[in-house]
């Protein structure tokens, strides 16, 4: 069976059975393996999975030579080391001996008085806590510990970055997204707009939701230091901008997926329009209990006809990929993507390696979202808008507001370079879309583009919107 029907199979997962993993109990969730074969012939790794319509996606946008970077937020991901993932395993063993462990392992003719056993008892209680706390802990204090550990960069070295341009476009991206979904509020109400940034890292779209004219704005993430660079972000916003009104804000230090925001709020009945989580809720996704409560705190207080918003991995484009590969990895020499195995992709806690040139070397979760459509209507929410990047793109860039704004955030790379420059990708055949492209149309110079090497890694992604039912 060849990759594509594979990834068809995939895709066509029943909903009954995305509910059975949400209502059962198990400490296994069940797994996609079922419904995909796990041999076969596969596809080389040569194959152009996301190409056939590239020379479309750059047809619309053209670059000044000379226009200016106005937001910088690169995509927010997290990081955890090997010391910390072993802690994280639960395999069939340590799961078994846990339980073991939990009831007592004691056999039940032992005397139950026993100063011995009563020891035994007490250093298996305390070694069981102590695992327990390892293995909850594990992966967010490295999460948290990787936010922590990234540096500021000025704008300066972001324009030198192989990515400069990729990360522009995911940023343009969220900008369209944020605009848009902000604008229907407004057409419901036109003050006392309030917003929720889910794992807002340092504040990168603080920008956004000032030009959004929002009225209140609660940050959460994990990462401590992070939310420290986001709260001095949003102190010298208002500093630069005496004259200006700007919205105000309250910044909470978290676990998304495991703590509860509301508890944590300064007005305890506190109610949001928007809910923005951007390049962050598919961390969640490591259990079904982290992933309701990730989803409880973006939805739970939203009000009727609120909008939960945001951007994740494209769950079916990394299977596909990964099935048409030769090896558990795929990628370029920007990205790439490692999974354990192929042909068994469970629901919760199916991960994979994520490195990013430059700025992210990260495990990730996938994210079914058929799953968290349905988990998300436990909250009243219905799916209103997805898309692929690639989509997304095409849709938007036929409004020339979106292509000025392109233009203006850097969002793609002049081709050809210009004479005192040159371009980001040396690799031969980066640019043969565009060449193309300009051979057989006639364009103003220069065009705007990206390599096919940051466009296959910046199309992994979707772009979602649930509105909270009446």
């Amino acid at each position: 069976m060849e990759s594509s029907a594979k990834t068809e199979k995939y895709e066509k997962m029943s909903f009954d059975k995305a509910k059975v993993s949400i209502d059962s109990e198990t400490e296994s969730p069940p797994s996609v393996d079922e419904s995909i074969a796990a041999s076969g012939p596969r596809l080389s790794e040569k194959t152009p999975t996301c190409q056939p319509k590239v020379r479309k996606e750059f047809e619309g946008g053209l670059v000044e030579e000379n226009s200016s970077c106005v937001e910088d937020s690169p995509s927010k991901k997290r990081k955890l080391d090997v010391e910390n993932e072993e802690k994280c395993s639960d395999d069939d063993g340590g799961v078994s001996k846990k339980r073991k462990l939990e009831g007592g392992d004691v056999s039940e003719d032992e005397p139950s008085s026993g100063g011995t056993t009563q020891r035994k008892r007490k250093l298996q209680s305390e070694d069981v806590a102590e695992k327990r706390k390892k293995l909850e802990e594990g992966h967010s204090s490295a999460v948290a510990a990787h936010y922590n550990e990234l540096q500021e960069v000025g704008l300066e070295k972001r324009c030198q970055s192989r990515i400069f341009y990729l990360r522009n476009f995911n940023n343009w991206i969220k900008s369209i997204l944020i605009g848009e979904f902000l604008e229907k509020v407004r057409q419901r109400k036109n003050r006392d707009i309030t917003v929720l940034d889910l794992g807002c890292g340092k504040g990168g779209d603080l920008l956004k939701w000032r030009k959004g004219r929002i009225s209140r704005l609660v940050c959460a993430d994990i990462a401590d230091v992070s939310m420290k660079q986001c709260q001095q972000r949003y102190e010298d916003m208002k500093g630069r901008r005496d004259n200006e009104y700007i919205f105000k804000a309250e910044f909470i230090t978290a676990d998304c997926s495991k703590e509860l925001l509301a508890e944590k709020f300064h007005d305890p009945e506190m109610r949001f329009d928007i809910c923005s989580c951007q390049f962050a809720c598919h961390y969640s996704f490591e259990s079904s209990e982290q992933a309701d409560m990730m989803l409880r705190n973006a939805c739970g207080r939203l009000i009727p006809g609120g909008y939960f918003i945001g951007t994740t991995p494209n769950s079916f484009e990394l299977i596909k990929r990964l099935e048409a590969s030769e090896t558990e990895s795929f990628g370029n020499e920007i990205y790439t993507v490692k999974f354990q195995k192929k042909g068994s992709y469970p629901l919760f806690g199916c991960k994979y390696d994520f490195n990013l040139e430059g700025v992210v070397d990260v495990p990730e979760f996938l994210v079914y979202f058929p799953l968290l459509t349905e988990m998300a209507k436990k909250y009243n929410m219905k799916l209103i808008y997805k898309k692929t990047f690639r989509e997304f793109y095409e849709e938007k860039i036929k409004n020339n507001e979106n292509k000025l704004l392109l233009k203006r955030m850097q969002a793609l790379e002049p081709y050809p370079a210009n004479d005192n420059s040159k371009l980001a990708s040396e690799k031969v055949g980066d640019y043969a879309h565009a060449a193309e492209y300009m051979k057989n149309s006639h364009v103003r110079f220069p065009l705007g583009t990206l390599s096919k090497s940051e466009w296959e890694a910046t199309s992994i992604y979707l772009v979602f919107a649930f509105e909270k039912q009446q």
